[in-house]
């Protein structure tokens, strides 16, 4: 569970906002706090607003949105779809999205997809309606991943020394052969810089071994403030400690 939510100012966040706090006096309802009290503490949930009309200040989830919307329109392009055919590939997208870690240290139930055959190489004439639609969320999912992967590497050369490699800290793993949902993790156990002291190669400890990676194959997670004292955790395991909108 989300310790804190941050989303722009608009009329269905406050909506929802607005909806949580009715729910919220009910639950200070002497009786009815007296019977859930105790799971409902462990639970709570504060909600930030950034300022309106102003964007920019969810730079993290607005360029996830810009993205998604970006892939989606380049995957779907002319295809015509029903409703319920569009709520099923969004609710997929919606989870591929949402799987990525932002720490390396999460909390609450890790998101779940069932494993698909790759369909993406097959002709949609050939395939079975529901099998074109996870042809569609595949699509989607390898070049949202690539995108994302690369705007997380220019930040990170944008920034400078800022987001520099360093020993001890969780990357992400390229790895192009994983399915959808997984995101490999590592943590750098030693870094290899060059004749001019830039790191170019780092050696990587994961779950399966340990390896050398070129930088430009290695990304940080986004948010990680801890990476010096956290273990190795993968997506499979633990989701995201911050909700993703």
């Amino acid at each position: 569970m989300p310790t804190e939510i941050h989303s722009d100012n608009g009329t269905n966040f406050r909506g929802a906002n607005n909806t949580l706090v009715e729910l919220h006096r009910l639950l200070e309802n002497k009786r009815t706090r007296e019977a859930i009290n105790n799971e409902c503490s462990l639970k709570r949930i504060q909600w930030y607003f950034i300022p309106p009309r102003a964007p920019s200040f969810g730079g993290l989830w607005e360029a996830a949105v810009k993205t998604a919307k970006t892939s989606l329109v380049k995957t779907l392009g002319s295809t015509q779809l029903s409703y319920e055919d569009f709520a099923t590939i969004l609710t997929q997208i919606e989870a591929n999205m949402n799987s990525r870690p932002l720490t390396s240290l999460s909390v609450g139930t890790s998101l779940q997809s069932l494993p698909e055959p790759d369909y993406t190489s097959i002709p949609s004439n050939r395939l079975q309606h529901y099998h074109e639609l996870q042809k569609l969320v595949q699509q989607h999912w390898d070049r949202w991943r690539k995108e994302y992967l690369y705007e997380q590497n220019h930040q990170r050369k944008k920034a400078g020394s800022a987001t520099n490699i360093q020993v001890g800290q969780i990357v992400l793993v390229q790895d192009e052969g994983k399915p959808s949902i997984s995101w490999p993790l590592a943590r750098i156990v030693q870094i290899h810089p060059g004749d001019d002291g830039v790191v170019r190669v780092a050696t990587l400890r994961t779950l399966s071994g340990t390896y050398k990676r070129s930088i430009s194959r290695i990304y940080p997670l986004p948010c990680d403030q801890q990476h010096n004292t956290d273990e190795i955790s993968t997506p499979a395991s633990k989701s995201p400690k911050i909700s993703k909108y």
